[in-house]
């Protein structure tokens, strides 16, 4: 009899497993895209296209995002927004979010793709540590904005881009800063991502029976730009180490998001994790149900909410 692998470590199983697909349209449905750009993000918005969403991209860089969706409606005839926002910058995402609400009757799908990765501490003009901002308090801030216009578009969806990186590490409620403990990239990578996974629990219970579910995924062992605000040595040794052992079609993560926004079964399914399509148990301290809750009130401060 074949043993499993323990849940924890099922992941490594998961990446290699057939992933599901769906070819269910979203013609007419209002998905906002944030990270749209590049990467995991920009595959989304590929995808969601040509499966004819109306895609509202929300991202830093107004001429790339000119650039991108100039191509992707050439190809599909979709109809592609841009919002630009820089999240680094709460007050940038509180006129982000405003924009949508006033512009948007509807918001269908939201999917929460913007992150970064970065080898030392820096700090946001806020003094948030970046990493903690762009990767939790801005998405969290962004989703909250925006929870009442996703509640009167039910049936919506929200799906946080997360990472098996979450099992880097647990989240520092006496050090989200990163001011006492030693910060690697690794870790505040790993710390950021389990405050994500956190709150989406919390999320998930605070939309139970509303229509609005809310996920998170891993996007696959794809190639992406994420991590090239580093330095040479850093940028180097992504490049002939990290980037030959991923996958090499990023357009997997495209296909996953798709299943996730569109697919029928996907539909009443929230508070989970899934390794693409794959339904996974995330590491343990990101299943602290506890902390969880002291991560969201912290959260909620941290924003002015």
């Amino acid at each position: 009899m074949k043993k499993e692998l323990p849940e924890q470590i099922r992941f490594m199983a998961n990446k290699r497993a057939v992933q599901n697909t769906t070819s269910v349209s979203v013609a007419g449905k209002v998905c906002v895209v944030t990270g749209a750009t590049s990467g995991v993000g920009l595959q989304a918005v590929r995808r969601l296209a040509a499966g004819g969403s109306h895609v509202v991209m929300v991202c830093r860089d107004r001429a790339k995002a000119e650039k991108v969706s100039e191509e992707i409606i050439s190809s599909t005839k979709a109809r592609i927004d841009i919002v630009v926002v820089d999240f680094s910058d709460l007050d940038q995402v509180r006129t982000a979010a405003a924009t949508l609400l006033r512009d948007y009757p509807r918001i269908d799908v939201l999917i929460n793709s913007a992150g970064i990765h970065s080898t030392t501490r820096t700090t946001t003009k806020a003094g948030f540590e970046t990493v903690f901002c762009v990767n939790h308090l801005a998405p969290f801030l962004f989703t909250s904005l925006l929870l009442d216009r996703l509640r009167a578009s039910t049936p919506a969806r929200i799906i946080q881009v997360n990472s098996e990186g979450h099992r880097f590490s647990g989240f520092h409620l006496d050090d989200y800063n990163w001011e006492h403990n030693h910060y690697t990239g690794l870790k505040g990578y790993g710390a950021s991502k389990t405050a994500q996974l956190l709150t989406t629990w919390e999320f998930a219970d605070a939309l139970a029976g509303s229509g609005v579910t809310i996920n998170a995924m891993h996007p696959g062992d794809v190639r992406t730009n994420i991590g090239n605000n580093n330095g040479l040595l850093y940028r180097l040794f992504k490049r002939f180490f990290i980037s030959p052992l991923m996958l090499k079609d990023p357009a997997i993560s495209g296909h996953a998001l798709y299943w996730l926004v569109a697919a029928p079964e996907m539909a009443g399914v929230s508070g989970r994790f899934f390794h693409l399509t794959i339904d996974e148990k995330p590491a343990a301290h990101a299943l602290d149900r506890a902390t969880g809750r002291q991560v969201w009130d912290l959260s909620r401060k941290l924003v002015g909410l």
